[in-house]
């Protein structure tokens, strides 16, 4: 084996910091290549699996556009081209609020439900595949540093923040 590939193999980074960044995006790159293999096949990228989730949450009560943009897990630029996309596909409906007319509001339909429902066991296995082999224990560990990195980088009013209701 040359020298250069045996440099490549080497793990040397420049700070504890950096190893423990580029170990998490390594991860996340790893499983979210399993998650978009099983999307793909119904026509459905992660975010947009991840709107109709939480519409589905809210379900029978519409949700504002604005507030569907706060809940996401990862940012989407174009929340307003996402739901075009979901809607061309009757996964979706906008509504206006009968209070404030300027108001969008999004909810799942029926067949947006049912596609959910298709999909509730291939998640479940792939979440399995994914991080099945860790102990439940290890899985909570897991799960409190994670939150701990995110902390000081979450909004205080985000879903995702130790302080947040719910």
């Amino acid at each position: 084996m040359n020298s250069a590939i045996k440099n490549l193999k080497k793990r040397r980074f420049d700070s504890p910091a950096q190893e423990v960044y580029l170990s998490l995006w390594r991860t996340y790159d790893r499983l979210r290549a399993i998650e978009d293999s099983l999307l793909i096949e119904h026509d459905l990228t992660a975010q947009q699996y991840n709107v109709l989730r939480l519409l589905q949450s809210a379900h029978p009560n519409p949700v504002p556009t604005l507030q569907i943009s706060s809940r996401l897990v990862s940012r989407a630029p174009d929340v307003t081209r996402m739901l075009d996309k979901l809607q061309e596909k009757g996964w979706v409906a906008r509504l206006r609020s009968e209070e404030d007319r300027r108001a969008v509001l999004i909810a799942i339909t029926p067949s947006g439900i049912e596609l959910l429902k298709s999909l509730a066991e291939p998640i479940k296995k792939m979440h399995l595949s994914q991080v099945g082999h860790m102990s439940q224990h290890d899985m909570q560990v897991l799960c409190e540093l994670l939150a701990r990195v995110r902390a000081p980088h979450e909004p205080e009013s985000s879903p995702w923040s130790e302080n947040a209701e719910g």
